[in-house]
């Protein structure tokens, strides 16, 4: 089965911008913040990095949950104490789709080096044509660097943006691939396996495949990254033509980003046996929450945020000090 495949326009927009123009999240739904222009984070962790160890605490006993999500795997946490407020058959091994790009992402920010211009290969354009993956649009010859590829990995979910990614990173799609697998076994990730730098479903639908559990510790590593950090909060990313590349204007597919009240990101995936899936992070009055939807079913293309917003209102609920009611 393929992916849906995602058309991504290059119309000219009316935005004036000398460097890259991006656009933060809304303040609350329906109120969007004009557009503003992209930091430029350190392209290093942070000294003291704003979540805990990727290790996940013990679930509370919890007398009640959220109600009405669909995902058949999820789990919600704090993500300050990494203690785990909800979850849905936590270890159950399914395909995550797209949030596998979360780990390549993260494989490229270990690897440093952001500003280094790479060359867009045409093979990206045929791998992604080849296995039906959404793409960033790139155009073969271009060079943009590994930080706007990074966005367009992680906004639009560019497969053709993975593909140039893990061929710089590896060096090669083998050698890649066989890091991503090799850094999910130093992280824990017992129930996680890679078959591609995208989460295409080859060779199979259930080749590449993680667990809420898993996820959840991919998301608190990759979230102590600033870098990321700034680029997957935006609702749009804009590149001006430049010396060496075309214009690019990627729209983010996370539903939460820009419809609710402090969603931080991080990514989405769908395919047609995964159904829709998310990793998430959102922030209200002073408390973080970090979670996972896998299999969400297709009621819509943003059924995987409409799981993931119950989830967090319900844990939004919880006395942030008192014990969660058990």
């Amino acid at each position: 089965m393929r992916l849906r495949a995602r058309i991504v326009s290059l119309t000219a927009v009316a935005v004036i911008a000398v460097g890259v123009t991006a656009c933060a999240p809304a303040a609350g739904k329906d109120s969007p913040r004009p557009a503003k222009q992209a930091a430029i984070a350190p392209t290093h962790p942070p000294a003291t990095p704003s979540h805990p160890s990727p290790s996940v605490s013990p679930a509370i006993q919890v007398t009640g949950a959220p109600g009405g999500v669909k995902a058949k795997g999820a789990v919600l946490a704090d993500a300050t104490t990494g203690q785990i407020l909800w979850g849905r058959d936590l270890g159950t091994e399914r395909p995550m789709a797209s949030v596998t790009k979360v780990m390549t992402a993260l494989l490229v920010l270990q690897g440093g080096n952001l500003g280094q211009e790479i060359r867009i290969p045409k093979a990206a354009f045929d791998y992604a044509w080849k296995y039906g993956g959404e793409t960033a649009s790139l155009r073969p010859g271009d060079q943009l660097t590994a930080q706007q590829l990074l966005a367009a990995l992680l906004l639009p979910s560019g497969a053709d943006a993975a593909y140039t990614l893990a061929n710089a990173y590896g060096p090669g799609m083998t050698a890649f691939i066989a890091r991503m697998n090799a850094n999910a076994a130093r992280m824990g990730m017992a129930h996680t396996h890679f078959t591609s730098p995208d989460g295409l479903p080859y060779p199979t639908e259930t080749a590449t495949y993680s667990t809420p559990s898993d996820l959840l510790t991919l998301g608190l590593a990759a979230m102590k990254y600033p870098v990321l950090r700034s680029i997957v909060n935006l609702r749009f990313y804009h590149l001006p033509k430049g010396r060496g590349h075309h214009q690019y204007w990627w729209d983010n597919t996370d539903g939460l980003i820009g419809s609710y009240q402090g969603a931080l990101g991080i990514k989405t995936g769908y395919t047609d046996v995964a159904k829709h899936c998310l990793l998430f992070e959102a922030a209200r009055n002073g408390r973080t929450l970090i979670g996972v939807v896998l299999g969400s079913p297709t009621t819509g293309v943003n059924a995987g945020a409409q799981d993931a917003e119950k989830m967090l209102n319900w844990g939004f609920r919880l006395h942030p000090r008192a014990p969660v009611p058990g």
